[in-house]
């Protein structure tokens, strides 16, 4: 733990590691205190698409944590420096909340529901049959296919949820296209992310609570990894994954040393 205690980053998933929904989960205060009172360098990097740094950083002070919106990095914004960066000033059908949309546009990406470049999903309470048929029509037609991150599921108040994947997928199987998925375990976004923080991969640690997406991205970029079971998964479940994490702990509250 003194090693792990040691490093100079720390990128975190927040969903399932720094909360459920609406509800804070137990230690989180105390290990976002020590990261700022030992000056560590930290980025919430989040595969959810739906909020913008400053929705999270306002969601955080909501549960009364005072956090800047520069330690946070989503999947949404990735997702539209990726599109970008391949293609300056396209324009794009998304299906998506807010966050995402505030990104692309941020990034010179304009909305067309007539014959888009691309067709771009994220996760959204408003996902419906209509959107679907759409998006099957400009993929059909030549639109590329763009999913924000691989996240089938994700943890909630409620219980687990549908997540990006699981709404791509209806998509994929019509058109026979597979979508291109941008947020982790993509390389570009923990590339990324280490930039912001300004370490390097052996200087930092991926603390996250899915195998499939922030573990193997922790051991596929070269960080040290902690799962934490605070999420969506459980020790039988990390057994069935050919690869392992360096720590698992029971929640981010036991990284701090105890007082």
């Amino acid at each position: 733990m003194e090693q792990l205690r040691s490093k100079k980053g720390f990128l975190c998933d927040m969903d399932g590691v720094i909360y459920h929904g609406n509800q804070l989960l137990p230690g989180v205060k105390e290990f976002v205190t020590w990261l700022q009172e030992n000056d560590k360098q930290f980025l919430f990097l989040t595969n959810s698409s739906e909020r913008s740094p400053r929705e999270l950083a306002q969601k955080l002070s909501r549960m009364g944590m005072d956090v800047d919106e520069s330690h946070f990095y989503t999947s949404a914004l990735a997702t539209a420096k990726f599109i970008s960066s391949q293609s300056p000033r396209c324009t794009a059908y998304v299906i998506g909340a807010p966050g995402l949309f505030n990104a692309l546009y941020e990034a010179g990406i304009t909305m067309n529901d007539v014959n888009p470049d691309y067709v771009i999903v994220g996760e959204t309470s408003n996902y419906n049959y209509e959107s679907i048929l759409k998006a099957v029509h400009f993929v059909q037609h030549g639109a590329r296919l763009i999913g924000t991150n691989t996240d089938l599921t994700g943890p909630s108040e409620k219980g687990i949820i549908p997540a990006c994947r699981a709404l791509v997928s209806p998509i994929e199987l019509t058109t026979g296209c597979k979508a291109y998925f941008v947020g982790k375990p993509n390389p570009l976004m923990m590339r990324t992310g280490l930039k912001l923080l300004g370490c390097h991969s052996g200087e930092a640690v991926m603390v996250g609570d899915r195998m499939d997406t922030d573990i193997v991205a922790g051991v596929e970029t070269g960080l040290d990894t902690v799962l934490v079971l605070s999420g969506v998964t459980d020790v039988e479940e990390m057994n069935r994954f050919p690869y392992r994490p360096h720590y698992v702990l029971g929640g981010v509250g036991e990284i701090p040393p105890r007082k």
